[in-house]
């Protein structure tokens, strides 16, 4: 598995490839963008939304409201 640029967390391919082709590649951008827009992208599934709100967490931040 290859390493995901930024700080994001291994979150799969096809949810990374999502995240960067919407211009998302760190938790800081995650951060701007509500679960429901990030569930919103092929590729975003369930399991992802959950790695990245405990980056999310781990870091102090949060998905947009």
């Amino acid at each position: 598995m290859t390493t995901p640029p930024g700080d994001l967390p291994a979150i799969g391919g096809p949810a990374t490839r999502a995240l960067l082709a919407e211009g998302i590649g760190t938790l800081d951008d995650v951060a701007r963008h509500s679960r429901r827009e990030l569930a919103a992208l092929h590729g975003v599934g369930p399991k992802a939304l959950r790695i990245l709100e405990e980056a999310l967490a781990a870091r102090g931040l949060a998905f947009a409201d």
